[in-house]
């Protein structure tokens, strides 16, 4: 006989409101399991084992008095995801936790302040785990961090988990946490999904605050959240959404929540009208066959929902798409670092960061103006549409040796036929989920496709979040992978 699947998130909260799951005995198995499968996968940097025995204790405390109280309910209106293991990625700070953004240069720094987002985590009451694996400063879309193990999916343990939020996915994928928290701005929460097996929200520009101590930068960075079903991601939004005082991009707060909207379902009633992208959009790239089979499994769950769906050319060419690497490579330039610290650093950082330092400051004002003009230019194509359908990769989850590269600007090159779609929608600034429709053998071993649904006008994610919902409902996908060997 099988094993149960694992609990989502929301199922979690809610036994252990009712007693049938115990929150200190979460955080042991949790623990054991981040140790185990975790440690396989190569999900955490760092895991915080006295951190969350504290916060489950401080759980155990809250619903033993609910219980006395017959405050329940309150509870789930007021902390959803009370004692729901949910952990942060090492590119996110937590006060006296460490932080070293998978960079041998920040090896041994532990942070002295707690990120925003991350405090939103904290304060909903779950238990952190540790933090999750990522690469060098999150720049590339795999997860071969410097300072420990890499993350692999669990579909095939010699395959890349994907990147930037590499370790969230394989944690979550795997098994070990129902949810975990990431960060996108090419495609990092993304890319893992899809070579996971699992879903990915970005959420649109704004939606997510960076405050108090980070900032919109070059507007492409969003935070999101990887889960197991779409409920819990939706879920997970609601948890880290919101804006606060400062924001240069503000987005109002909701009234209502993401998860409620979801449940209500009447975001996504027929027929929306549903573009569907086939052409490459960074790179010149052959797409593999499974990836646009993929593609065509989700549409023929989508027309036979009632949805028109209507093919489009590329809104640009991938000479039209460099315009995003002045904002991606002087962003990497401007990481603060010691010349000691310089020469710690991987190859693609290095060469990300003398690219980014050759552009003059006329030069990033044009990139601006560019990026804008184009992404005006795109969404203003769009908007017939509801939605924009494509492969989320253009291939099956890669081989590292397939992506880093020895040379720098090849490494970066090879990303970008790897990941033709993804950082469009960061420069767009909408929102973008991947959903992980459809699995194939290939060379022996059976590996997820996911498609990207990305929004074509701001603050479309309960839309995206329906749309997705229906997908799962009429085509439901594995929860859990147990980490494969070939």
């Amino acid at each position: 006989m099988s094993a149960p699947e694992p609990l989502g998130a929301l199922e979690t909260a809610a036994a252990l409101r009712s007693g049938e799951l115990d929150v200190l005995e979460l955080a042991e198995q949790t623990l054991a399991s981040a140790r185990s499968i975790g440690a396989r996968t190569g999900a955490f940097a760092h895991l915080l084992e006295d951190l969350t025995r504290e916060q489950a204790r401080a759980v155990s405390e809250q619903l033993s008095d609910a219980r006395r109280r017959g405050g329940e309910q309150d509870l789930a209106a007021q902390l959803p995801l009370l004692g729901v293991p949910l952990p942060i990625k090492d590119l996110t700070q937590i006060a006296g936790a460490p932080f070293e953004a998978g960079s041998a240069a920040l090896a041994g720094n532990i942070a002295t302040v707690t990120d925003g987002v991350a405090q939103k985590i904290l304060d909903a009451g779950t238990l952190t785990i540790g933090k999750t694996t990522t690469p060098e400063f999150g720049m590339p879309c795999y997860t071969e961090p410097a300072t420990g193990a890499p993350a692999r999916t669990p579909w095939d343990l010699r395959r890349t988990a994907g990147g930037s939020s590499g370790g969230a996915a394989a944690a979550v994928a795997s098994g070990v946490v129902p949810l975990a928290h990431g960060s996108d701005g090419g495609g990092s929460v993304r890319i893992p999904a899809a070579c996971c097996g699992i879903v990915g929200l970005k959420p649109s520009r704004g939606v997510v605050s960076p405050g108090p101590y980070g900032s919109e930068g070059m507007g492409l960075v969003s935070d999101g959240v990887l889960a197991r079903s779409v409920r819990d991601a939706a879920a997970g939004l609601d948890l880290i959404a919101g804006p606060r005082t400062g924001d240069f991009t503000p987005s109002h707060a909701s009234e209502r929540s993401y998860l409620a909207r979801l449940d209500e379902g009447a975001q996504a009633q027929a027929p929306l009208q549903i573009a569907v992208l086939r052409e490459p959009l960074a790179a010149e790239t052959e797409v593999h066959p499974a990836a646009l089979r993929g593609l065509e499994r989700a549409l023929e769950v989508l027309r036979g929902l009632g949805h028109e769906t209507v093919e489009i050319s590329a809104p640009f060419t991938p000479e039209d798409w460099k315009s995003f690497m002045p904002l991606w490579t002087v962003g990497a330039a401007t990481i603060p670092l010691t010349a000691a610290q310089e020469d710690s650093l991987l190859e693609l950082t290095r060469w990300l960061r003398e690219r980014g330092r050759s552009y003059s400051g006329t030069d990033l004002a044009r990139a601006f103006s560019s990026v804008q003009s184009l992404a005006r230019r795109t969404l203003e194509g769009f908007a017939p549409f509801d939605l924009v359908i494509t492969p989320t990769l253009a291939a099956p989850p890669a081989f590292p040796a397939e992506l880093q590269l020895p040379d720098g600007e090849a490494d970066f090159f090879a990303q970008c036929a790897f990941t033709p779609w993804t950082s469009t929608w960061n420069m767009l600034g909408t929102a973008a989920v991947s959903v992980p429709v459809h699995r194939e053998q290939i060379d022996g071993m059976e590996l997820p496709f996911g498609v990207q649904m990305g929004a074509t006008r701001p603050a479309d994610e309960p839309l995206l979040l329906a749309v997705a919902a229906q997908l799962e409902a009429h085509d439901p996908w594995p929860l859990v992978r147990v980490p494969q060997h070939a």
